[in-house]
């Protein structure tokens, strides 16, 4: 478990002057830990993903529940409903440890504002990711890639890294001045945090991402990493990666073979 937004938000909080062994800039990485799990069990149902960290996601693990138990109907709904609610707990958990520690502090509304922003980017950005999944793609490639950029910047950057050191900040009294000099820096820390994550999710080893090779090919994930190929790609091969990204039964041999392409 990487932990990077608790990280960045004790830095933050440090960087603002806080105390090292204040219990609240904790219970503030814990809130952080929460949200991301919220994330991550949501994710992996608009992804459709069977694993993550090399276990069956929430949602397969709650379908599974349903069939070793032989209960009635179907199974996969079951496991989408009970992973939904999962979520939901997760958030609401997050949402009353970070209420504790916004609660007096020196700069309660500034910090709450930035936790809302956090909240609706997140959903945005995934909202972004699902429409583009399924719209047509882009006919201009740097409008692909504009588009590929915001749902990285959206979901991804500002939730991962630009928020969470503004918040361990705002925790300990930051002034504006300071927050905004943070994000200089953490916006393309983010950023590249992401791009990093796309190429392993097309290179990465499965031991290491706990994901299956190639994974976000047979998401269909539009990447800055796909828009990059398709302007460089001739039209006909253009085109046969835009038929087969998305395929959930793309086989290894075609993932070896994009793999090649991209690189």
């Amino acid at each position: 478990v990487k932990r990077l937004r608790a990280v960045l938000a004790w830095l933050g909080w440090r960087a603002a002057g806080g105390e090292a062994e204040d219990p609240r800039i904790a219970e503030a990485g814990a809130a952080f830990e929460l949200f991301q799990a919220a994330a991550l069990i949501h994710d992996d149902i608009l992804d459709r993903s069977d694993t993550r960290r090399g276990m069956p996601s929430v949602h397969r693990r709650f379908e599974s529940l349903h069939r070793e138990a032989g209960w009635r109907h179907a199974a996969e709904h079951f496991g989408v409903s009970a992973a939904i609610l999962a979520g939901d707990v997760a958030l609401g958990m997050s949402e009353t440890a970070f209420a504790r520690v916004l609660a007096g502090t020196p700069r309660e509304d500034r910090a709450r504002a930035e936790l809302e922003r956090m909240r609706f980017g997140v959903m945005a950005g995934q909202y972004l990711d699902v429409v583009a999944e399924m719209a047509p793609a882009a006919r201009d490639a740097r409008e692909a890639e504009a588009a590929a950029e915001a749902v990285v910047e959206h979901k991804s950057a500002r939730y991962s890294a630009v928020h969470p050191l503004a918040l361990g900040g705002l925790l300990a009294g930051a002034d504006d001045g300071l927050v905004t000099a943070f994000a200089r820096v953490s916006l393309p820390f983010g950023m590249a945090f992401q791009y990093r994550d796309d190429l392993l999710g097309v290179f990465g080893d499965p031991a290491t991402t706990g994901k299956p090779a190639g994974d976000d090919l047979r998401e269909g994930k539009q990447t800055v990493l796909i828009a990059r190929a398709v302007e460089l790609l001739a039209p006909d091969e253009a085109a046969a990666l835009d038929a087969d990204l998305g395929d959930p039964d793309l086989g290894a041999d075609r993932v070896a073979h994009w793999q090649g392409v991209l690189e």
